[in-house]
């Protein structure tokens, strides 16, 4: 009988396993609660309505049609027993002979779990699908408050504020990406209110936007969410969110829409198998990934905490070893090491090399034709940056058909500045009446 290879997660690092595996003669059960791979760096597209949901994103069971020793199933983990060698589903349980772990990330409220139904974060098709809603509802219930109610500009001004908390990539893709959307796709729509009058306003805790990136980056970003019209706010921890707005520093801003992005949390993985975590509960793994008193478990992308050395895209070694940033590529080699470790030991070959990283660099939009790049042996932005970051998003998207209609669709917003996803269901607009806040 075929060893089993049991991989949870199919994002970047468990589909990346999952196809090194294609020919390995093992049998390979892929589980995840979503039916669907989703290429995530372009989710704030579908958020924003630039881009619809199956542009960025394919069912599992297409991806792999063709693949003949893996099953697919869409359950959701609720524990694992490692003495058993058991993963336990909310419908039954599992045995394995390999586990790969590549359950992600879910936003940290930093223990304020209250604060998510004022303050979405942006993780899966759905949360898209709720912040689009939130964004256009805002704009249409102040064009029936000018036109309707006659409300006066404080209250409209503040169905117009935005408040997007955290500013690492995905705030200030967002804020850059509301900013441009305000005063171009929706200027001249609106016959009682002024779009372009909506405020966009960008909270980070830390010192700089874009923390993660080279200072003269972060200050280069910044200067160009400013142009946009963007209000940043650095050293500006958030204290408290809710219906009206946020509070920072003792101030209560009032904000009709608050999206938040600020920091991540490992899944509960690390709980699962009773092992030591880092503080955002990753898995600390060894250099082969493997999980510490369990060789025949993987932890990889988001759910391991993993230091390796490194190589630039130059093949220059790095003279210290890093820990890999919450970024697709390191999962994706992370996914292919962990499937050829495992495709050596069924084939009773020796274990290979140490895991090291390919450093191909750090992307990040912000704005319509403008991004920042750091490639480590070479930095820039502007429009360079951004046709950079274009063809290695859609190189990485699944499927032609997915690569083609997001270069179509690019194409015309730049000519038009336009977005086409603005429909909102009867459902959504029903729904509004339950969650305003009361008078």
């Amino acid at each position: 009988m075929l060893p089993r290879v049991v991989i949870i997660g199919g994002g970047f690092g468990g589909l990346s396993a999952a196809r090194a595996l294609r020919n390995a003669p093992v049998r390979v059960t892929l589980i995840d609660k979503r039916n669907y791979h989703l290429f995530r760096p372009m989710l704030y597209q579908v958020a924003t309505g630039l881009l619809s949901a199956d542009e960025i994103s394919g069912p599992l069971r297409s991806i792999f049609s063709h693949q003949e020793n893996i099953d697919v199933l869409l359950d959701e983990v609720t524990g694992i027993n490692p003495e058993q060698r058991i993963v336990h589903l909310t419908r039954g349980e599992l045995s394995y002979d390999f586990l790969i772990l590549a359950t992600g990330i879910q936003y940290n409220y930093f223990g304020h779990d209250e604060w998510r139904q004022f303050a979405p974060g942006l993780e899966s098709l759905d949360d898209a699908d709720v912040i689009r809603d939130k964004i256009l509802c805002a704009f249409e219930r102040a064009e029936e408050m000018a036109s309707i109610e006659h409300a006066g500009p404080e209250e409209i001004r503040h169905q117009l504020t935005f408040a997007l908390v955290g500013a690492g990539t995905v705030g200030v893709e967002m804020a850059s990406t509301l900013a441009e959307m305000s005063r171009m796709a929706l200027a001249h729509d609106f016959r009682h209110i002024d779009p372009t009058s909506a405020r966009i306003l960008l909270y980070e805790a830390g010192a700089r936007v874009l923390p993660t990136y080279p200072e003269d980056l972060s200050i280069k970003a910044q200067r160009h969410l400013e142009s946009l019209g963007v209000e940043v706010y650095t050293n500006a921890p958030v204290t408290r969110v809710d219906s009206e707005g946020i509070v920072v520093d003792g101030q209560k801003i009032q904000a009709g829409t608050v999206l938040w992005g600020a920091g991540v949390v490992a899944s509960p993985a690390g709980r699962w198998l009773g092992v030591e975590t880092d503080r955002s509960g990753k898995i600390l793994v060894g250099p082969g990934l493997s999980v510490p008193g369990h060789a025949e478990i993987f932890a990889i992308g988001d759910t391991a905490h993993v230091v390796a050395p490194t190589r630039n895209l130059l093949g220059i070694k790095s003279k210290t070893p890093m820990m890999m940033p919450g970024v697709a590529q390191p999962a994706i080699q992370e996914g292919k090491y962990v499937a050829d470790v495992i495709r050596r030991r069924v084939a009773g070959d020796g274990e290979p090399e140490p895991f090291w990283y390919w450093d191909k660099g750090d992307l990040a939009i912000v704005g319509r034709t403008y991004a920042v790049a750091d490639l480590r042996f070479v930095k820039f932005a502007g429009f360079p940056a951004w046709v950079v970051w274009a063809m290695v998003h859609i190189y990485f998207l699944i499927g032609f058909a997915n690569r083609l209609f997001v270069l179509l669709q690019w194409g015309l917003d730049f000519l038009t500045k336009r977005r086409r996803v603005r429909v909102l269901s009867v459902e959504t607009l029903s729904a509004q009446k339950f969650i305003e806040p009361a008078a």
